[in-house]
């Protein structure tokens, strides 16, 4: 009937189909192949109200799917406390899926926002480059200790990886073929210096890409007014904020970001406690990061931290603050479309507090 609700639990090789009527609370269930092919045969079958899934890897093509039918669908936001089942006896696909389907019905389903298919591109590369990037972290880490391992000194912080400092490690590799049983260190040290230039290429060619993207969108462009925002923040708060008119209020895009604290009352007692940390790490880590470079380059933030810990906030709640007051002030600005306004007119150059 066309009151039925098709809910969908998304796996990543098969996924449970649910047809709900909510007069008659009848469910039909199918279970299919995680596929355009095969979801659009589903969504096809029977006439439904609307569609109902959770966020995931496949949401996306799923929801544009379901918008190039036509049909109504909502994306459920599964951190609440509603999809919390470490006290629940029994968890099936089909629970899953009968409880998207009554959450519908009763308009109770937390929902997420679906980036537009350019935007989840972009986003997907920024994450691609910073895993990327974690991977030759860990591959450096290595090598410095492949090498402290054999009693040979390597350069301390950054200059090890600048050409002239890879020109000097690489003087102790060898092909494994040029190896003996004693020195197989050395084919390792070659493999992984491989792998590093490898790694460093594809970053380069992924930042190529996306500071194209950067210099392109408006948004970009107005976020890199603000002084010690660069290139690489900007697209990271553009591509997990979207469109800024989704946010109603500040208190909405700093728990979107999990800048805020846990909070419990109940009664007389009204405990705060560490940041939500719920939503996308890496906005949240970025922002943070940032925080910490704008101490120097950026007098409102310098001037926000100095009164925090005046206030006797430890330095690590400060800056955490600063962060979301710092994100705050730049979904101000998208909002408006208005550019960085500094309501203290020096740039503070100096040390970053330590």
């Amino acid at each position: 009937m066309a009151d039925t609700i098709l809910s969908i639990d998304l796996g990543k090789f098969r996924s449970v189909c649910c047809w709900y009527d909510p007069e008659t609370k009848q469910c039909d269930f199918a279970t299919v192949v995680t596929s355009a092919f095969e979801f659009r045969r589903v969504l096809t079958q029977r006439p439904v109200m609307k569609v109902v899934f959770e966020a995931g890897s496949p949401a996306g093509w799923v929801h544009d799917l379901c918008c190039e039918l036509g049909l109504p669908c909502l994306v459920a936001n599964t951190l609440g406390a509603v999809w919390a089942w470490k006290n629940i006896k029994r968890k099936t696909d089909r629970d899953d899926a009968i409880k998207l389907a009554k959450l519908a019905t009763i308009n109770e389903l937390p929902t997420v926002t679906v980036p537009s298919k350019p935007m989840r591109q972009w986003k997907s590369l920024v994450g691609l480059r910073k895993r990327l990037i974690s991977e030759r972290v860990r591959g450096q880490n290595r090598i410095r200790g492949l090498l402290v391992s054999q009693g040979w000194p390597s350069l301390a912080g950054a200059r090890a990886w600048t050409r002239l400092g890879i020109a000097g490690i690489a003087q102790f590799a060898k092909p494994f073929s040029e190896c003996g049983p004693e020195d197989f260190w050395r084919g390792e040290l070659k493999t992984l210096l491989t792998r590093h230039e490898s790694l460093t290429n594809q970053i380069d060619e992924i930042e190529t890409v996306l500071d194209n993207l950067g210099d392109a969108s408006p948004t970009v462009q107005l976020l890199l007014s603000v002084p010690g925002i660069g290139i690489r923040t900007a697209e990271i708060i553009a591509v997990y904020l979207g469109d800024a008119n989704r946010f109603n209020n500040s208190n909405e895009i700093s728990a979107y970001a999990g800048l805020v604290p846990r909070q419990y009352q109940s009664g007389e007692t009204d405990r705060r406690g560490h940041i939500t940390k719920r939503g996308p790490k890496v906005l949240r880590s970025a922002m943070v990061e940032c925080a910490w470079g704008c101490l120097r380059l950026n007098a409102w933030a310098r001037a926000t931290w100095e009164r925090l810990i005046a206030n006797g906030v430890g330095k690590k709640k400060a800056i955490v603050a600063v962060a979301r007051k710092l994100l705050v002030r730049c979904w101000g600005m998208l909002k408006a479309g208005k550019s960085w306004r500094n309501p203290l007119s020096a740039v503070v150059v100096g040390p970053t507090p330590g």
